[in-house]
C-alpha cells in the first residue's frame, strides 16, 4: 500500500536541540538574575532537585514539560520566601523568557526544503514529547496536524500517539512512516503502532535499540527518495 502520511518528531530532528537548551536555560537565569535574584543565586542543582521530586510524586508531568516548568519554578520561588502570587507571577515571567528563546532555533539546512518538497506529495504531522511549537517556527504550512504529549497527557514510546496520528490522517498504519532520532521513543514507538520508523541520525551514532529501525539517514534531504523507493 503506498505511503500517505510522514510524521516527524521535532527535536534533534529538524534542528540540533542542544544549543537551544542551552540558550533556553541561559534565558531563564538571566530573567531571574533580573527579576528574582535570591533563586538565581542558587546552584543550578537546586532546580533539578525540585524538579525531581514533583516527577516523583506526579510521574505524568514528564509528558507536560511546561507545566512541569512552570511548577519548579513556583515551587523553588515560595521555597524561598516569595509569597505565592509574587512566587506564580515571577515563574510565569522566567518561563516566558525560556519559552521564547526555545523558539530560537537553527534549523538544519535540508529540514525546511526537505518538508517543501515532502508536503507536495503526502500528508505531514508531527509528533513531539517536547514544547516547541511549529507556529512559532513558521513551519505550521507544512503540517497537517501537530500531537504535543502535553497535550495528549501521554508521549511516546506509548503507541497512542501514532494511533492518534493515524486516526487524524485517516489512513491505515502500513501508510504511514515515522522519522525520529530516539531509538525508543522514535524508533520503537512506531513500530509498535504498526508504522515504519526511519532513524535520523546525523552524528553515525552506533545503534542503540532493540530492535532495527527499518532505514536510517544522516540527512534530511536523503528521506525523499528514501519514500519513492517505498512507494
Amino acid at each position: 500500500m503506498s505511503i500517505r502520511l510522514i510524521t516527524f518528531d521535532l527535536d534533534d530532528t529538524l534542528w540540533d536541540n542542544r544549543p537551544v537548551i542551552a540558550g533556553a536555560e541561559s534565558a531563564m537565569r538571566d530573567w531571574l538574575g533580573e527579576h528574582a535574584p535570591r533563586l538565581a543565586a542558587l546552584p543550578v542543582e537546586h532546580l533539578g532537585q525540585i524538579r525531581g521530586r514533583l516527577l516523583e510524586g506526579e510521574p505524568t508531568l514528564k509528558y507536560r514539560l511546561s507545566e512541569l516548568r512552570r511548577r519548579t519554578l513556583r515551587h523553588a520561588l515560595q521555597g524561598i520566601g516569595y509569597a505565592e502570587d509574587e512566587a506564580s507571577q515571577l515563574a510565569e515571567g522566567a518561563f516566558q523568557a525560556m519559552l521564547e528563546a526555545r523558539h530560537a532555533i537553527t534549523f538544519y539546512p535540508d529540514t525546511v526544503t526537505t518538508l517543501e518538497r515532502l508536503a507536495n506529495r503526502y500528508q505531514l504531522g508531527v509528533i513531539t514529547n517536547g514544547n516547541a511549537d511549529v507556529r512559532r517556527l513558521g513551519l505550521a504550512d507544512y503540517f497537517s496536524f501537530t500531537l504535543c504529549a502535553e497535550e495528549l497527557g501521554v508521549g511516546k514510546p506509548d503507541p497512542r500517539p501514532f494511533a492518534e496520528a493515524l486516526s487524524r490522517a485517516g489512513i491505515a498504519a502500513n501508510q504511514a512512516v515515522h522519522i525520529g532520532d530516539h531509538p525508543g521513543d522514535d524508533i520503537a514507538g512506531a513500530q509498535a503502532a504498526g508504522l515504519r520508523a526511519v532513524w535520523f541520525n546525523p552524528q553515525d551514532k552506533a545503534w542503540s535499540g532493540a530492535s532495527a529501525a527499518d532505514a536510517q539517514i544522516r540527512r534530511l534531504a536523503e528521506l525523499p527518495a528514501l519514500l519513492e523507493r517505498w512507494g
